[in-house]
């Protein structure tokens, strides 16, 4: 028993330190002792997810799926590889939801299940997403016979053979073509998010330009799960606005976090010994005190058991800042009027409750995530205000 209590105690200390740094203040002002060590490492990772916006923990998926290309493939678009938003603007909304086909294999019928979608969640854009397999005759491209009419149709009724649909998109075709077709189902989806019981899936009719007359075996799209089709399954994709406000307090300023209380989740590496401190500072009878600046605050989801649902990336560099903003205060310290007014009468000690400036995060990026949801959906997600790329003097 003796040789454990030094190892739990120096793991409270360090998920006090977490505490500290999620704004669990009621937790980490308690004594060490008072603390259970569950409770705290609880509360943290709650706050945790509703800085994500996640009301439960989807369940491990990797590497068990594969996610569909176009979504990685989005998310490289927008992200760079720890997940930092490239530019604004290129994400249209901040969340990308994408579900796949769910009908029976042997059916000409596409389902998605939008059930996953949240409350108040803004759709701006739904395409659906079908990939067009080649027929194996080859034949001259300007013969009209070879061109046919593709029609997309919402299912207004369930069961095994419907027959009311309404006409949602329609366009011309060649038989031999090969590859993703895109159809705006904007206004369909929109209806389906706020009926669920409205939706019956689609249908994709092929008429021949010459017989006028529908042909379930004239165009065939890619169906099923199987592994060499998977990339090519059906997909519905919903470009939205999730309306909520979120928080940006991950990032941490210097009065949050004790940098030598810290577990795994965060890796917050020491202060370099070479780095030269901030030669203008005012001279103290103390050691020179080391000016505002950026540090490392890595965050790895792989420590806090999200890696089985998280498909990128890994973790990410939250960053933070620390140092102290005296008297002067130069231009790399980014402070503003305000800043320099007050350490002005800090300095001079015009006033006996001003304090000196503090250092914070003087500039933030996004972050984007790409992860499965509860249901095995892939979602990216663009969260604002995770990174601090600047710090100072405020």
């Amino acid at each position: 028993m003796a040789g454990g209590r030094p190892w739990l105690r120096l793991r409270l200390t360090r998920l006090l330190g977490l505490a500290w740094l999620l704004g669990l203040t009621e937790l980490a002002a308690l004594p060490l002792a008072a603390v259970p060590r569950d409770e705290v490492q609880a509360a943290a990772l709650q706050r945790l997810r509703e800085v994500f916006d996640i009301e439960e923990l989807p369940p491990d998926v990797l590497p068990r799926k594969k996610p569909p290309q176009f979504m990685v493939d989005l998310f490289n678009k927008v992200a760079d590889a720890n997940g930092i938003t490239r530019a604004p603007g290129l994400l249209e909304g901040d969340v990308v939801r994408s579900f796949e086909d769910r009908a029976p294999v042997e059916q000409d019928r596409f389902f998605f299940d939008v059930s996953a979608m949240e409350r108040g969640e803004q759709v701006l854009k739904a395409e659906l997403r079908v990939f067009k397999l080649r027929r194996r005759r080859v034949a001259r491209r300007a013969d009209p016979r070879h061109f046919c009419k593709v029609e997309v149709y919402e299912l207004l009724e369930g069961g095994s053979n419907p027959q009311k649909k309404n006409l949602i998109a329609s366009r011309l075709l060649s038989l031999y073509s090969e590859g993703w077709e895109v159809f705006n189902v904007t206004q369909t989806v929109s209806k389906w998010v706020g009926s669920i019981n409205s939706n019956h899936g689609f249908l994709i009719t092929a008429t021949h330009l010459l017989s006028n007359r529908i042909e379930h075996d004239l165009v065939a799209f890619a169906k099923g799960q199987g592994n060499l089709q998977e990339s090519r399954n059906a997909l519905l994709v919903l470009f939205t606005n999730s309306n909520k406000r979120r928080s940006s307090s991950f990032v941490p300023s210097s009065t949050k976090l004790n940098p030598a209380k810290n577990d795994a989740l965060l890796r917050v590496p020491r202060e370099s010994k070479s780095r030269t401190p901030w030669a203008a500072a005012v001279p103290s009878s103390r050691s020179q005190v080391t000016a505002c600046h950026r540090r490392e605050l890595y965050v790895d989801f792989h420590a806090i058991g999200w890696s089985g649902w998280i498909i990128y990336p890994s973790g990410y560099n939250a960053f933070y800042c620390r140092g102290s903003c005296v008297f002067p205060l130069g231009e790399s310290q980014n402070a503003t009027n305000h800043a320099t007014v007050q350490s002005i009468v800090h300095t001079l000690k015009l006033s006996q409750d001003v304090s000196t400036p503090c250092c914070v995060p003087d500039e933030l990026k996004s972050l984007n995530l790409l992860y499965f949801d509860d249901k095995e959906n892939v979602v990216l997600k663009n969260y604002k205000d995770m990174v601090a790329t600047r710090c100072g003097c405020h």
